[in-house]
């Protein structure tokens, strides 16, 4: 299972919280890429609640993950 952002972000509107079963039936509603597809099929075979994409993919980048530093730049 790859993951990349791109991926990932055919996901960010998606019913959440949501089982796999969900996940697989939005993604192929939007017509999601199909290595999205084939990479949440290959989720675990349970009735687990995913409650968004960290769940998914614990590395999934956030705002915090990029750090910008307001100071080097003079916006006057």
């Amino acid at each position: 299972m790859i993951w990349t952002i791109e991926l990932a972000s055919y996901l960010v509107d998606a019913p959440w919280p949501a089982t796999k079963e969900e996940l697989i039936e939005y993604a192929d509603r939007i017509g999601a890429p199909y290595e999205l597809i084939e990479n949440l099929k290959e989720l675990e075979d349970n009735e687990e609640i995913y409650e968004s994409i960290e769940d998914i993919w614990p590395d999934y980048p956030t705002d915090e993950d990029f750090f910008y530093n307001d100071d080097e730049y003079d916006y006057t």
